[in-house]
C-alpha cells in the first residue's frame, strides 16, 4: 500500500510539475503582431539583401512597427506584399495592420479604421515624377506631359495624385516600385510618380534616374502617414493613438526617419537654421 501511495504521489507530483512548466512556457511565449508592409518603398520600408529573415526589412516604418510591437509586449511579424495587397490584408483580418507609407485618401476613411497621423520627414510633403536622368528637363510641366505615359503604383496616392492632376496622361499601373523601375528604364512609361523621400533614395543609388521637375500639388491631409486597420477595430486603434502619441512625443519620428534615409544611402545634412537638406 505504501508503495502504491508513493507511486501515485510521485506521478501527482511529476503532472502538476509538467502542467505549471506548460503554463510558465505559455505565459512567457509573446503574442504576435502581423503587420502588412510593401518593402519597396525606400526610406519607409525596404529590404537589406546583407540579412535574412525579419532582420531584411529596414526602414521607417519598420522602426515604428517594432515600437508598437515593443508597448503592446508582443513580437512583431511582417508580412510582405505588394502595396495592394496590403490593404486587402487590413480589410479581410489576415493582418493586425497595415504599416506601409499609407496617406489619408477618402476611400480608406470609409473602408478602414484609420489612426493619427506620424510624420516620416518630408517624405509625403511633396510628391513628384522620377524619370531617366538622359531626360533633363523634358518632363517639367504638365503641358510638356500631355500625352505621355506616366508609372503610378495601384491603389496609392501617386496614382489618384495622377490621374486628377495628368488628365492628359495614360496612366500605367505598377504593381510595386522595384519593378517600376525596370518598366522606366524600359520604356513602359515616360515617368513614374513617386514621393520625395522615395526619389530621393532611388536616385541616390541609382543615377540614371532623375526628378522631372514635375510636383504636384497635395492636400494637407495627404501630407503625412498613417496606420490601416480593420474596420470597427476600435480598440486597437485607440491603442495604436497612444502609442504613436508617445513616440511623438519622445522625438522618435525625427531619429527614426534620418536613419532610414543614411540606410538607403541618402547624404543627409543640415542649413544654418537647423533645417535638414537630403541630397
Amino acid at each position: 500500500m505504501k508503495k502504491g501511495f508513493a507511486f501515485a504521489m510521485a506521478l501527482c507530483l511529476l503532472l502538476c510539475c509538467m502542467a505549471g512548466c506548460s503554463s510558465t512556457g505559455s505565459k512567457s511565449k509573446k503574442e504576435t503582431l502581423k503587420v502588412a508592409m510593401s518593402p519597396d518603398f525606400a526610406p519607409m520600408e525596404f529590404m537589406d539583401m546583407t540579412k535574412t529573415g525579419q532582420d531584411q526589412y529596414v526602414g521607417f516604418d519598420v522602426s515604428l512597427a517594432k515600437f508598437i510591437a515593443s508597448e503592446m509586449g508582443k513580437e512583431l511579424e511582417i508580412l510582405p506584399m505588394s502595396f495592394d495587397a496590403c490593404q486587402t490584408a487590413v480589410a479581410t483580418g489576415k493582418v493586425d495592420m497595415g504599416i506601409s507609407g499609407f496617406s489619408w485618401m477618402p476611400e480608406r476613411e470609409e473602408n478602414y479604421n484609420l489612426s493619427d497621423y506620424y510624420q516620416a520627414g518630408d517624405n509625403e510633403t511633396e510628391q513628384v515624377l522620377i524619370t531617366l536622368a538622359s531626360n533633363g528637363d523634358k518632363f517639367a510641366t504638365a503641358e510638356a506631359l500631355a500625352g505621355h505615359k506616366v508609372g503610378a503604383q495601384t491603389d496609392s496616392l501617386q496614382e489618384s495624385l495622377c490621374k486628377s492632376q495628368l488628365p492628359d496622361c495614360e496612366i500605367v499601373p505598377v504593381v510595386d516600385i522595384t519593378t517600376g523601375l525596370l518598366q522606366l528604364e524600359k520604356g513602359d512609361f515616360d515617368v513614374m510618380a513617386v514621393a520625395a523621400g522615395n526619389a530621393r533614395a532611388i536616385i541616390a543609388s541609382n543615377p540614371q534616374y532623375a526628378m522631372s521637375g514635375f510636383q504636384f500639388e497635395v492636400d494637407p491631409k495627404m501630407t503625412d502617414n498613417l496606420i490601416l486597420l480593420k474596420k470597427g477595430a476600435d480598440e486597437l486603434t485607440a491603442q495604436v493613438n497612444e502609442i504613436l502619441a508617445k513616440a511623438k512625443a519622445a522625438g522618435y519620428y525625427e531619429t527614426w526617419y534620418n536613419e532610414a534615409l543614411e540606410t538607403a544611402g541618402v547624404d543627409v545634412s543640415f542649413d544654418d537654421e537647423g533645417n535638414m537638406i537630403s541630397g
